[in-house]
């Protein structure tokens, strides 16, 4: 089968004449027919010869079953055609290499794994799976700065250390729909997480990620200094156009009604409660968030007092040095009432005309990844600063208290603490940090990213070193 596959010319649908998409051959009579256009399809219904075989992998199809099966006879035949057939390749180069590629998409360098003796013999030996021990190294990679680019190379360190994000690529779940894979940004995203869990210790150089972000997100183009921030939420953008969810994406579980992977961990719902302070009717909204961004202490919004915890007590995990800022404090002062003012007056429909009101932000749905954005560049018509102020940060946050339903219970009267955190689906661990050194003119960015529990590293470019949880703890943010 294979032999004939890159010898003759006659392998070609009985249909349509083309000799790729995935053609089968009747394994009852003489005929060949394309997978992909169902031809093959056609001739099984029609002459009821309800088996094929994959002129590729050697694979049998059953039209009744509607799914390969298998047969271990059948595998050895395929397995010794098909080495037969890699022999052609010194013969046929161009042949085989143009048919693999159209056909896989993956090109002739990804062969089967066979295992050797001695590799047998080990799995012999050791027939239980082994645990993935605390000192392993595999996922850590350093990155090349190609130039200024830091601010990429720290957030594809968190993306890459995304454990949910890295399960969708490992397990190969991306199936590209663009007319041309090449610029397809998810693919990339592939690639790299292949080259990251490869076991390659070298620095990997991710020119070709840093060209589809130019190409993808103009803005960014170019060599100057960016904003780490703004290339997250940049990246999730692309990585979410080039997604392809299925026919019920609308039906999706989430504000963005998307079903791509980057909607499934990332996006969370933010309500908005507007009140109007005359009938105390409240107008809601819901909009999709992929991140939320923190006011801090310092910059030229007011900042509201620091929390009662904030005497050297322990509030939500963080440890309150007096003075000091937390990241509840920051989330505390995000979820209050704001008073619109009378220069913002919006339409009551209650009332049928223009009324002061209090607008308050709070979580209807919490996305499976929290990104946490603190403002430290601060840009304005007399301000263009860095904000220093240190935030507290914990290892473990819970969200309940900013929750939308939390404010309906306490506006209920029903409101209480939950105690029991084992249960606790609002409840976040940290797994990656984002740093920034410098002034907002001359800086750079460098990240902290969980490896296993309690297994901290620095990554800076191409450098990655081991670090203690209070190192990550004690940083900038």
């Amino acid at each position: 089968v294979y032999l004939s596959l890159f010898q003759a010319k006659s392998c070609i649908c009985h249909m349509c004449g083309a000799h790729l998409n995935r053609l089968h051959s009747c394994l009852y009579c003489v005929f060949f027919g394309c997978f992909t256009k169902k031809h093959i399809h056609e001739h099984a219904k029609t002459k009821r010869h309800n088996l094929a075989i994959d002129l590729l992998y050697g694979g049998i199809y059953c039209f009744m079953c509607q799914d390969y099966i298998y047969d271990k006879d059948m595998e050895q035949i395929a397995k010794e055609e098909q080495r037969k057939a890699w022999k052609l390749q010194a013969f046929t180069p161009t042949v085989v290499s143009h048919y693999q590629c159209t056909m896989t998409g993956i090109g002739e360098k990804y062969s089967t794994w066979e295992p050797t003796k001695r590799e047998l013999e080990l799995l012999r030996h050791n027939p239980k799976r082994r645990k993935i021990t605390t000192n392993c190294t595999i996922g850590l990679r350093g990155l090349i700065n190609l130039g200024n680019t830091c601010f990429m190379n720290c957030i594809v360190q968190a993306l890459t250390h995304t454990p949910l994000l890295r399960d969708f690529f490992l397990s190969d779940r991306h199936k590209c729909e663009m007319q041309s894979p090449s610029s397809c940004l998810v693919c990339e995203m592939s690639t790299l997480f292949q080259e990251f869990y490869s076991g390659h210790r070298s620095p990997h150089i991710p020119y070709r990620l840093l060209h589809l972000v130019w190409t993808h997100a103009r803005h960014l183009a170019g060599y100057e200094q960016q904003d780490a921030h703004e290339f997250l939420i940049a990246a999730l953008d692309v990585l979410h156009r080039h997604c392809k969810g299925d026919d019920n994406g609308k039906k999706a579980n989430n504000p963005n009604h998307c079903n791509c992977i980057i909607d499934q961990i990332f996006t969370g719902g933010l309500q908005s409660d507007v009140t109007c302070q005359v009938c105390h009717g409240v107008s809601t909204t819901i909009d999709p968030f992929w991140d939320i961004s923190l006011d801090l202490p310092g910059s030229s919004t007011p900042f509201w007092p620091l929390s009662p915890g904030s005497d050297g007590s322990v509030v939500n995990g963080e440890s309150h040095v007096s003075g000091t800022t937390t990241l509840t404090d920051c989330l505390r002062r995000f979820t209050r009432p704001e008073h619109l003012g009378s220069s913002a007056k919006i339409k009551c429909s209650g009332c049928h005309s223009y009324q002061e009101s209090t607008k308050q932000l709070t979580m209807k749905k919490l996305p499976i990844v929290a990104c946490f954005h603190l403002k430290r560049f601060e840009h304005s018509a007399k301000l263009r600063r860095k904000i220093t102020t240190y935030v507290s940060f914990p290892l473990e946050l819970d969200m309940t208290p900013f929750m939308a339903s939390s404010k309906e219970s306490r506006m209920n009267g029903q409101y209480q603490q939950p105690t029991d955190s084992l249960n606790n689906d609002n409840k976040y661990s940290l797994f990656a940090v984002v740093n920034h050194q410098g002034t907002l003119e001359s800086g750079h960015y460098t990240s902290f990213i969980r490896q296993h529990k309690d297994q901290w590293f620095k990554c800076d470019d191409a450098i990655i070193t081991k670090a203690s949880i209070k190192d990550v703890l004690d940083s900038e943010g």
